[in-house]
């Protein structure tokens, strides 16, 4: 705790200043991100929401780019400052007590474990993920786990939906986002398309890796037929890549698309393991294969809220010819993809965004 107030000690005194010569705004609203470069994820929908009607400001990317004395302006003079990841500069501030402190976590549901939940981050002196005063989640069910995550009152997290899963619901956009798609990679134009986004592994970001010795792209591609093609989408963080050279005829690696979620729009088959990408599939009943070929290494050194199977609607399998017998012969569990998203997507059902600025932007000081 000393040292997060240490290292941060200039901004405290510049946004302590900032206190006590400006007034603060009932109506501007704040986006803070360090790993965010521009109004992408749950921002954008909020922000479209709420850009006529309120007072924007926005830091995106590394804070350390922009200006002390005014990023400490704005975050004293904001009723209301939104966040959607881990966010260091924030949690040693003395907030004003009328200031909101909203995260609006960048994944959906309640998969990996994360913050306090983490079996590894049991720092009871750590300020991180402490002076949030709301968090919303993708159904009431889970409101306890992000309760534990960020150390909140239960009733600090609020089912509102996930902003950016309205798009799912919003028939124009995805017709929109689909001509888009097929015009820019026509060869994803009437086959069967298989969509390839494992999470990392590695401790942080500066060591993710994939163990793409654990897939045969090549041998892959021998056993299906010319209706298929494959698109590889690794998660951002990931450092190294597949070794193979690969027939561009059926393999299509669009890891440089931002939004994955555009992608899943086109998308029959998901190929996954611990990615939250499972529950933005969930809302559109893609097939999902769960190729978790580390799942007892991943539980011990990561862990999860629940045990791996709540979580899994579609077949887990653990090697590569597990993983082609799955594609082949498909195993649909349509009663257990509703219990998931009962449980865990409740809320997310196009209206999200609205409710988020009815329920937490609507405050009056």
């Amino acid at each position: 705790m000393i040292l997060q107030v240490i290292r941060r000690i200039d901004y405290i005194v510049l946004y302590c200043l900032c206190r006590i010569v400006y007034p603060i705004n009932n109506q501007q609203v704040l986006f803070l991100s360090d790993s965010r470069e521009d109004m992408t994820g749950n921002f954008y929908f909020i922000y479209e929401k709420i850009k006529y009607d309120y007072v924007v400001k926005k830091y995106l990317g590394n804070h350390k780019h922009y200006s002390k004395f005014l990023i400490c302006k704005d975050m004293a003079t904001s009723h209301y400052i939104l966040v959607d990841d881990f966010y260091p500069l924030i949690y040693p501030i003395p907030l004003r007590k009328k200031t909101r402190l909203i995260q609006v976590w960048h994944a959906v549901g309640a998969f990996k474990t994360v913050g306090f939940a983490r079996k590894h981050n049991q720092d009871h002196f750590s300020m991180t993920h402490r002076n949030y005063t709301d968090a919303i989640v993708s159904s009431s069910s889970i409101r306890k786990d992000y309760a534990q995550a960020f150390r909140m009152n239960e009733e600090d997290i609020h089912s509102t939906g996930i902003p950016r899963t309205d798009i799912f619901f919003d028939k124009s956009y995805i017709e929109k986002k689909k001509e888009e798609l097929y015009k820019k990679y026509p060869l994803l134009k009437d086959k069967t398309v298989i969509l390839f986004a494992p999470t990392f592994r590695g401790n942080n970001i500066h060591q993710a890796y994939y163990d793409f010795d654990k897939i045969d792209f090549e041998q892959l591609q021998s056993q299906l037929s010319n209706d298929y093609i494959f698109i590889i989408k690794m998660h951002p963080f990931i450092q190294n890549t597949y070794s193979q050279q690969l027939d561009s005829s059926f393999y299509l690696d669009l890891t440089s698309e931002r939004e994955i979620n555009d992608l899943l729009l086109i998308t029959d088959i998901l190929i996954t393991d611990y990615s939250s990408v499972i529950f933005e599939a969930s809302l559109l009943n893609i097939y999902t294969i769960f190729y978790a070929y580390d799942l007892e290494e991943y539980i011990s050194l990561r862990d999860f809220f629940y045990s791996y199977e709540k979580y899994t609607f579609g077949p887990i399998v653990k090697n590569q010819e597990q993983l082609q017998d799955a594609i082949l012969h498909p195993q649909k569990d349509d009663n257990k993809l509703k219990d998931f998203h009962d449980y865990f997507m409740s809320s997310c059902d196009g209206h999200a965004s609205e409710r988020f600025v009815e329920t937490l932007l609507k405050e009056k000081i």
